[in-house]
């Protein structure tokens, strides 16, 4: 588990994004004396592609920048589950009044699949 999400970050930070922040489900469940499988949420972005976007709809905030699922399932694999291109760009972008263009939702898509198959074989 731990390995898939270093290899994420690594192969995002390869691809000049960044990581904003990684939540534990699991580590902040263990505080509260509840036990839960190992779950992180890795949130990354790229701060020169997302700019424009951020100031042109803040509340955008609450959905984008991208999020990824690391998590072990009750037989102990570890699977990375995260929205597609093609979600964020027809369902998520313009809930918040933004567009991708076609070519954009390509390149994320050929991104989010570089870096999972990096991450997890």
């Amino acid at each position: 588990m731990p390995e898939t999400v270093e290899r994420f970050e690594n192969a995002l930070k390869a691809k000049g994004f960044m990581i904003f922040a990684e939540l534990d489900h699991a580590g902040a469940a263990t505080k509260y004396g509840l036990d839960l499988r190992p779950r992180t949420v890795v949130i990354f972005g790229n701060p020169k592609l997302g700019r424009g976007r951020c100031r042109s709809s803040r509340h955008s905030r609450l959905t984008v920048p991208p999020k990824a699922l690391v998590w072990q399932d009750d037989q102990g694999a570890v699977w990375l589950t995260y929205n597609s291109a093609e979600y964020l760009g027809t369902t998520i972008y313009p809930r918040h009044g933004l567009s991708m263009p076609p070519e954009a939702r390509q390149a994320l898509e050929q991104l989010l699949s570089e870096v999972s198959d990096q991450s997890t074989k």
